[in-house]
């Protein structure tokens, strides 16, 4: 039985705690299923022998400083999400977007980091950590400043682009300085404990600091509170960092990162233009055949590649798929589970932004102490086992929101299940990226564990464009109705029904996903035990 140490999943536009998967997670796995992550991330560091410390007391302070801007850094990643959830109403208010586009505050971001992601580790390669990690910060404190001050929804959807695209640079760049600074068996999973902590903790401060910059300030503190982050981190960096120059010259296969953000893009554009002008219009049949192109030239510039940013082997086997695909759905339905309880709070409720981020506390409250208590020695699971449980769970919550009226009792009609959730949102994910990379070849960890999270962002991004196309169609149906007519509450209840049922179907879904791997994999352990067997005949 081999012990797999896996690394943090990279983090961003999701609530932080779910990408940052790892928190030193100890899993056991048999067979060609065995990897220890850790082994392959010091491969990793000797290839970079420039940021290897030395072992004397200077340089371990500086070890820890280092894990400290890094921290800065990914707790910016985090915050840039989960504030903007509790604050998107007043955004949405202020600046006068269409209820249809509301949800590019959160695509706009999500998109370029999942597309760009996998180019991002590529980037960091080339030019080196510590460089692109700084000029990475700077440019996302910049875009930050953009949003802050931006006078228009378009203006502000292009700055959270930015920002997507810069945080597809920091997110590998913090990962990789954390892998290749603490190789000390003793040191690491420390470091990563640590990191994970801080995304962990990070996604519940941001639904406060959400409120409570919304609430005592204006929303655009959302975005201008990164900015003087921004600086510190970067000046830091430039201060505490060891310098590297890149360790080669990696292919950046820019066709295949372009066709793919374009074509995630045309998705999430087909279902906004079906949201406000029908499933069966012009714009949304165009923006979706633009898609599938893309998507399709994606597919096409992979496979011939001599260095493709998603091997095909990558996701060859059946079991990373199902994981893959269970990922992604799990990902857009508890993502956009907070962009419509948070209208449900401030609309319904009448809750303003700040009572709104507390609302939210026991979701991350759970999230922390499951994942916290689901990898102590005495839970025997295994994390497959974990995960299925977690999928159940997590499909019974939403199914009990989905029944959600107007000035429901909170304690017991939504606090209730959102625990629920955040118990079944921990348990489903927070083992996954050990479960993806068991029995991945060490030069393949790094993609794999990166693809994991560029499918969290997609997943973001999709469901809640998707998801946002359903609630207004589905409320404009409600109003169609001659009995219903001007009953806005209702029709937003309503809305928000049919779109918590989705939500449970793509959790369900995500369970028979995630069933279907755990069969393959006792089905190859089974396998290989026989063959063990007749060859010890």
């Amino acid at each position: 039985m081999a012990k797999v140490q896996g690394a943090p999943r990279l983090t961003g536009a999701t609530f932080g705690c779910l990408h940052s998967k790892s928190m030193a997670w100890k899993s056991q796995f048999q067979g060609r299923f065995s990897v220890n992550t850790t082994e392959n991330f010091a491969d990793d560091s000797q290839n970079s022998p420039a940021q290897v410390l030395p072992a004397t007391d200077d340089s371990a302070r500086r070890k820890w400083w280092a894990l400290a801007v890094v921290g800065i850094a990914q707790l910016m990643i985090v915050l840039d999400l989960a504030v903007v959830f509790v604050a998107l109403p007043s955004i949405q208010r202020s600046l006068g977007i269409a209820t249809a586009d509301r949800q590019w505050v959160i695509s706009a971001y999500a998109i370029p980091f999942g597309g760009l992601l996998l180019l991002g580790g590529r980037l960091v390669d080339g030019f080196g950590r510590k460089r692109t990690f700084v000029w990475a910060m700077i440019a996302f404190g910049a875009a930050s400043a953009l949003g802050g001050a931006a006078p228009s929804g378009g203006l502000l959807f292009a700055a959270r682009a930015i920002q997507g695209s810069m945080a597809a640079v920091v997110a590998p760049a913090i990962l990789s300085l954390v892998s290749v600074t603490f190789t000390e068996r003793t040191e690491r999973p420390k470091a990563f404990a640590i990191y994970g902590m801080i995304a962990a903790s990070g996604a519940a401060l941001g639904l406060i600091l959400g409120g409570l910059l919304t609430h005592y300030a204006s929303w655009r503190w959302c975005f201008l509170i990164n900015v003087p982050l921004a600086i510190v981190a970067a000046s830091a960096a430039a201060v505490v960092l060891r310098s590297d120059t890149g360790s080669r010259r990696p292919s950046y296969d820019i066709a295949g990162s372009v066709t793919a953000t374009l074509g995630l893009v045309g998705l999430a554009q087909g279902f906004t233009s079906a949201g406000s002008a029908g499933w069966r219009s012009t714009s949304a049949l165009a923006a979706f055949a633009i898609a599938i192109v893309m998507l399709g030239c994606f597919a096409v510039i992979e496979s011939r590649s001599r260095s493709p940013l998603l091997p095909p082997r990558v996701v060859a086997e059946f079991h990373r798929a199902m994981l893959y695909l269970a990922g992604f759905l799990a990902d857009a339905a508890q993502l956009s589970m907070f962009l419509f309880l948070t209208y449900y709070f401030q609309v319904a409720d009448g809750y303003n932004a700040l009572r709104t981020g507390f609302a939210f506390l026991p979701f991350a409250l759970a999230v922390i102490l499951t994942a916290f208590l689901s990898g102590r020695p005495f839970v025997r699971a295994s994390p497959l086992s974990l995960m299925l449980t977690g999928a159940a769970l997590s499909t019974l919550a939403l199914l009990a929101l989905s029944t959600l009226g107007a000035h429901e009792p909170y304690v017991t009609r939504v606090m209730l299940p959102e625990i629920v959730m955040g118990m079944g949102v921990a348990l489903s994910l927070v083992p996954m990226n050990n479960v993806v990379l068991a029995g991945i070849s060490p030069q393949d960890a790094g993609v794999a564990s990166a693809a994991l999270s560029a499918t969290g962002q997609m997943g973001a991004s999709m469901g809640s464009a998707l998801l946002n196309s359903v609630f207004v169609t589905s409320v404009a149906g409600y109003l169609a109705i001659s009995i219903h007519h001007g009953d806005l509450t209702g029709a937003s209840a309503y809305g928000n029904d049919i779109v918590f049922r989705c939500e449970a179907g793509m959790y369900a879904t995500a369970f028979g996903l995630i069933a279907l791997a755990a069969w393959h994999v006792r089905r190859s352990a089974g396998q290989r035990s026989g063959r063990g067997q007749d060859a010890g005949r």
